[in-house]
């Protein structure tokens, strides 16, 4: 399994994909926002999308595994 983790403290604002879809390396899965910045997190390898950690809404924090890909 690969994770895509918090790059910092924040809230997610949206949630780009669904369990079972496929993505590429480089596409943008999840924006969390924090500092009232957008930042988007982007999966780092192609996969299929395992497992959503995280709701619209939630606040997390630096590390927490947002989504699993495998």
């Amino acid at each position: 399994m690969k994770k895509i983790e918090a790059s910092m403290a924040g809230t997610i604002w949206k949630i780009l994909v669904e369990v079972g879809d496929e993505v590429t390396a480089g596409q943008t899965v999840i924006i969390l926002e924090s500092m009232k910045m957008e930042i988007p997190l982007e999966a780092a390898v192609d996969g299929k999308v395992a497992s959503i950690n995280t709701a619209e809404g939630d606040f997390v924090n630096d590390g927490d595994v947002l989504l699993e890909l495998e």
